[in-house]
């Protein structure tokens, strides 16, 4: 494995990592794999280290290539630039795809609570002209190949409990930026099949998000599975010990599953390298001389 840095911003505020599976000559069907861009939560204001390295290195060691994705926060976040980051993200891999191996029709984006929000937002605006202008795309450079979603912001009813409304309409019309804001209303054709997963007991970001972004799915019979687990508090990342913050309640045996599941649906969609069998007799070189 090697990781590779780079600066999206030229500041250092918009930040991309890589972590590059490398081929081996003892494993040649694997020169090229699909990849995972993680988009941690944090209310646009963080990014959470839990939801960050932890879950990169999880892909990572499930085969996939992994991206980790700092986008723009706090006065910065003002709609639409986190998505323009992303997209320019997702340019960026696709055109070094030849070079690091990634196959570039099966990228899909992981996204946790606002990253999950920001991962929908891409999955229903990514093709939207103002987007694709300011990232400096013109076709399908930013379109993600599928939506992992995580206990994810879909409508706007969080952002009004703290006022981020306001600060992520900028100097945009308010009623307008919270209709995009609304990612379930935007949800057609064009966007990609989603794997998502929640808690009943979310205590931050209602349960009801996954459910109507589902709902919004099959309503355009778009391919979605949805794990909707009864334990657990919101901002969970992995369920387990290695992700809590300490608060108590973070090592969720059952929620914990969820990123296995992710990786059997990722593989299902994307499918793996068709194995030779070896095929006759090996019998066995040095039998025991007794």
């Amino acid at each position: 494995m090697r990781t590779e840095s780079f600066d999206l911003s030229g500041d250092g505020r918009v930040t991309l990592k890589a972590y590059l599976r490398e081929p081996k000559p003892e494993m040649p069907i694997w020169e090229k794999r699909p990849a995972v861009v993680v988009c941690p939560g944090g209310g646009y204001g963080m990014c959470s280290q839990r939801e960050g390295d932890p879950i990169a290195l999880s892909y990572l060691a499930a085969g996939f290539h992994v991206f980790l994705l700092t986008y723009s926060l706090g006065e910065k976040a003002a709609f639409p630039q986190p998505l323009v980051d992303l997209s320019q993200a997702m340019a960026l891999i696709r055109s070094h795809a030849a070079e690091w191996g990634v196959i570039s029709d099966q990228i899909a984006v992981c996204g946790f609570s606002a990253g999950g929000h920001l991962t929908a937002s891409l999955g229903v605006h990514w093709n939207r002209p103002e987007i694709q202008s300011l990232a400096g795309v013109t076709g399908e450079e930013n379109r993600p190949n599928a939506l992992i979603l995580g206990y994810p912001v879909i409508t706007t009813s969080w952002m009004d409990h703290d006022g981020c409304v306001p600060r992520l309409a900028g100097e945009r019309d308010e009623a307008e930026t919270r209709d995009l804001l609304n990612c379930q209303r935007h949800v057609g054709k064009h966007t990609p099949p989603a794997f998502l997963f929640h808690t009943y007991e979310d205590n931050c970001v209602p349960v009801e998000d996954s459910l109507v972004f589902a709902a919004a799915l099959a309503a355009c019979d778009i391919p979605f599975e949805l794990h909707i687990f009864e334990k657990g508090v919101h901002g969970l990342a992995l369920g387990t010990s290695q992700t809590s913050n300490g608060w108590g309640g973070h090592d969720e045996p059952d929620f914990a599953k969820w990123m296995d599941l992710s990786i059997r649906w990722l593989w299902n969609r994307f499918g793996q390298p068709a194995l030779e069998p070896k095929t006759g007799d090996f019998p066995r070189c040095r039998p025991y001389q007794g």
